[in-house]
């Protein structure tokens, strides 16, 4: 009865367990009423491992277009809860294409070459512990929020000692340029903070937060990537060849971009919290 008082849910449907001491529940929700349901499941003390909740891709017949701002877009708490949930886990996966990222990065700073570090950038998945963050500060989940934390800031240091390793393997064997320019081929702004920093970095953690709850997120996270894959191959190129003004200068960067990420993305989130509980 709570569930069919519950608006957004349809076609209930429930069966018997066959041994007499229970029923399955079944039920279609609409998105925007997941997290309705999981609070009416909570308050009746069903366990968490008792309900399953699964989102279906729907080919046809299309959704009823709605006048309101993200038409056809609905919003879950929980379901972004989940994905943070998933994404904060520090996984061999993530180190490997952070370290992948590193190295094409750091070889981009070397030459000078800004294609290799845009495809860095598209190799690297650091837009998912950043928005995992968000999700965990704005839903007040310490656990979760550092742990995605952590995630991140060990996957930036990846970035950085994958590049000072190939850079210090380099001078050893005597391919490295003599001397190495940093900031060659218009790359000096990695290591610089200035206006655009923060406006590149406020933006972009906008983006960053939408597209994480879309399948968006692998093309905006090269865009999101411009923020801190570069200024850790930057600093971690400038160690490896001892010029530690250099690695300052971008670990500074590195620092402005992920707190600005992190604080415009929470901003973003809140917002869209704020109004699908209206």
């Amino acid at each position: 009865r709570a569930l069919v008082d519950t608006d957004g849910v349809f076609r209930l449907a429930s069966a018997s367990t066959g041994s007499g001491d229970g029923a399955v529940v079944e039920a279609d929700l609409r998105l925007d009423a997941a997290d309705s349901v999981v609070a009416t499941l909570e308050t009746l003390g069903v366990p968490s491992d008792d309900f399953v909740i699964s989102q279906l891709e729907v080919v046809a017949p299309p959704p009823e277009a709605k006048a309101r701002l993200g038409a056809g877009e609905a919003f879950a708490w929980v379901e972004v809860l989940g994905e943070a949930r998933r994404q904060a886990r520090p996984l061999a996966r993530y180190f490997v294409l952070m370290a992948v990222a590193g190295v094409v990065a750091g070889l981009g700073v070397i030459k000078g070459n800004a294609i290799l570090i845009v495809g860095a950038m598209a190799v690297s998945p650091d837009l998912l512990p950043l928005c995992s963050v968000c999700v965990g500060l704005v839903g007040r989940r310490g656990r979760l929020a550092r742990r995605a934390f952590a995630t991140l800031m060990l996957g930036l240091a990846v970035v950085g000692a994958a590049a000072a390793l190939m850079t210090f393997l380099l001078d050893v064997v005597g391919i490295l340029p003599d001397p190495l320019v940093l900031g060659a081929g218009g790359l000096s702004g990695l290591a610089v903070t200035d206006y655009s920093t923060v406006l590149i970095a406020l933006v972009a953690g906008v983006a960053a937060m939408l597209a994480f709850e879309t399948r968006a997120s692998t093309a905006v996270g090269v865009a999101i990537s411009v923020t801190t894959i570069p200024a850790s191959a930057y600093w971690g190129v400038a160690l490896g060849a001892g010029e530690a003004s250099g690695a300052g200068g971008a670990l500074l960067v590195l620092a402005v971009n992920v707190c600005l990420l992190i604080a415009s993305g929470s901003a973003t989130l809140e917002v869209q919290r704020r109004l699908s509980s209206r």
